[in-house]
């Protein structure tokens, strides 16, 4: 569904299967590509611990800021179609392996919490793979019931997040 404003999205995208960081590099593609959405910026990409089970591979992180026109709903199903199309199986295991991850970590200074969406995402003030880009794309950034990233982000303990080299 069509929003009249401009809104402002912030995603976060992880992949730790199948080629890691050319996933994520053409998720940031395939991001720019959907209707009434454009990509204002994104990260650079970070390599990261994963969360759950330690017997997976690292992760390659980073964070998209778009603008867009779509409702928050319309744009998590744009969102589970690029992960789809790159071979995202859920199999019901939390915080496992996975060839993409997309998520709506910000959506404007919307809040939201339904069985299908969280926003802003419940774990964001924890999550060095999430603040640290995110700080990056926009120091600015204020997140709705948290306050600005700028004052989050410095007490999150990076946990061997490293920023990669391109």
């Amino acid at each position: 569904m069509r929003n009249q404003f401009i809104t402002d999205a912030y995603i976060g995208i992880g992949s730790n299967l199948q080629n890691p960081f050319l996933q994520v590099a053409s998720a940031i593609e395939q991001l720019s590509l959907i209707d009434e959405t454009e990509l204002h910026s994104f990260s650079s990409l970070y390599s990261s611990r994963p969360m759950g089970p330690p017997d997976q591979p690292p992760y390659v992180n980073s964070v998209a800021w778009l603008k867009t026109r779509l409702d928050a709903n319309s744009l998590l199903l744009r969102l589970q179609a690029i992960e789809n199309e790159h071979g995202r199986t859920r199999d019901g295991e939390r915080w496992g392996p996975r060839t993409l991850d997309l998520d709506i970590l910000v959506y404007g200074n919307f809040t939201l919490n339904s069985q299908a969406l969280t926003i802003p995402h419940p774990g964001i003030k924890s999550r060095e793979f999430v603040l640290y880009p995110l700080h990056e794309v926009n120091k600015n950034l204020m997140i709705p019931n948290l306050g600005a990233i700028h004052r989050i982000q410095p007490r999150c303990y990076a946990n061997g997040l490293t920023r990669l080299s391109i």
